[in-house]
């Protein structure tokens, strides 16, 4: 019976303090964020990204998980710098849409010499397996071969010239993403949201 009673003034008391509670918009370090405040507290709520939560990938060998984790660490190297083509690519196909080829060609053309000053340091400095990552990103993300992507933006012949040299390297642009090509490379991508929209 005594149990009864505690238990009977715990839910009492925490009902009266959950009905005491509002929530309030305040500026905190110069954002708006909204506030639970109650008798005793005051609770910041916060939206939080989106996430997965996935079981522990099964590999059937040590190799396949070695190269899980090179191509997972090579994917966090390259992944701002595929958001970030994604972004651009997104907004120049955006503001370019209505123009004439010509105009279009020259506003490409500037875009591009502006961007080139400033990758041109880090992406250099990429490894062939990282850079075929990023690629692989981009093209996951845009479910178009890069070579299109190229052929579009910059022309035929530059288009021909890098997919030429990706053949050297062993990728061939041409082919684009092909899903369960690499499966443990798939299973990487996964975990990596790099879409952007306007």
């Amino acid at each position: 019976m005594r149990h009864l009673i505690f238990l009977f003034i715990f839910l009492f008391s925490t009902s009266t303090v959950f009905s005491q509670e509002r929530r309030e918009k305040i500026k905190l370090d110069g954002e708006i964020v909204t506030v639970l405040i109650t008798e005793t507290d005051t609770i910041l709520i916060a939206d939080l990204d989106e996430m997965s939560v996935s079981s522990p990938r099964q590999f059937e060998s040590k190799d396949d998980y070695r190269l899980y984790l090179k191509y997972r660490r090579y994917a966090n190297k390259v992944y701002p710098y595929a958001k970030q083509s994604i972004r651009i690519f997104r907004e120049v196909e955006e503001a370019t849409q209505n123009m004439k080829p010509k105009k279009r060609k020259k506003h490409i053309k500037k875009l591009q010499k502006e961007y080139k000053e400033e990758f041109k340091g880090t992406l250099k400095n990429l490894s062939k397996t990282q850079g075929r990552v990023l690629i692989t990103m981009i093209e996951r993300e845009l479910d178009t071969p890069f070579y299109d992507l190229l052929k579009g933006l910059r022309g035929g012949f530059v288009a021909g010239y890098w997919n030429q040299l990706g053949k050297l390297n062993g990728y061939r642009l041409k082919e684009g993403y092909i899903v369960g090509k690499e499966p443990i490379l798939d299973a990487v991508l996964q975990d990596f949201d790099i879409s952007h929209e306007l």
